[in-house]
């Protein structure tokens, strides 16, 4: 692999999904699931100013994605550095299960690993277009790498949809709620975007409000209960409907030149994200 063509390519699922404005809501929905992992969540609440800044921590997740998946080796070498050494300083005690806790734990890391890229996943299935199975097991055993350039131990990584079902079967006891996660879950509900300017702010919150409904709807139903949502039903329709639109609209007009810079300026300005390179006509 050439250093300048980074860890993926234009060949890859990889760039087919998280190149998809769906991926948007793919990050969101990670937010509500990780939350759900008392020792992940107690790293984020005890090291992280998530409650003040939540858009903050949104944008250097979206950067960090964005630059690992079209970036250059070297880019995505160097931001792995430094998440890495973030990570060595976030450890402590949680306090809902009384646990020692490491942002370095390979079992913490194979968990916000595998629920950031499943929902990326999910949300390209909801709100872009259907993939088949095998381009699915395709894109789960190319993210791996993704993994293990954060120092994840390969071997526990899954590489495919059976290998992920089984992984979340086996964390399913793990799973809890606590006021940290709840606050974390409200955000994405109901996000408030405190640090906006004014009149972004009354811009983007619809936009933000929707897509967390979106996310939402996306919560496996065994779940639904334990993150305090109610079950699925029809009130999530129209944001399901308004975001595949805006979304697939969004990912056409980045393939149209004479629209690209128009739609792609105002997402790598909010997000602070690379800019992407053209998505393939078949995404």
């Amino acid at each position: 692999m050439s250093s300048s063509r980074g860890l993926f390519g234009p060949d890859t699922v990889s760039w087919r999904i998280i190149g998809h404005p769906a991926a948007l809501v793919g990050g969101l929905r990670a937010l509500l699931l990780q939350a759900l992992h008392p020792l992940a969540m107690a790293g984020v609440a005890q090291h992280s100013n998530y409650i003040e800044d939540p858009m903050g921590r949104l944008r250097r997740t979206a950067s960090y994605v964005s630059t690992v998946t079209f970036g250059t080796m070297a880019e995505a070498e160097a931001a792995a550095q430094i998440v890495r050494g973030v990570h060595r300083h976030v450890h402590g005690t949680d306090p809902v299960t009384g646990k020692r806790y490491s942002a370095s734990d390979p079992a913490t890391m194979v968990w916000v690993h595998c629920v950031e890229v499943h929902s990326f996943l999910a949300a390209y299935r909801a709100y872009a277009r259907p993939i088949s199975r095998e381009d699915q097991d395709r894109y789960l055993a190319e993210q791996v790498e993704a993994a293990v350039l954060l120092g994840t131990p390969r071997h526990r990584v899954p590489d495919s949809v059976d290998a992920y079902r089984d992984y979340f079967a086996s964390v399913r006891d793990q799973l809890c709620t606590s006021p940290e996660a709840e606050a974390a879950i409200g955000f994405v509900r109901r996000p408030s975007l405190p640090d906006l300017p004014a009149a972004q702010r009354v811009m983007l919150q619809p936009a933000f409000r929707a897509m967390g409904d979106a996310a939402t709807s996306l919560v496996p139903a065994s779940l639904r209960e334990l993150a305090g949502l109610p079950p699925r039903g029809p009130r999530e329709l129209p944001s399901r409907v308004a975001v595949s639109t805006a979304s697939n609209a969004v990912a056409l007009g980045l393939r149209i030149p004479v629209l690209r810079y128009a739609v792609e300026e105002p997402l790598t300005r909010t997000l602070g994200t690379k800019r992407r390179p053209r998505v393939p006509a078949a995404a």
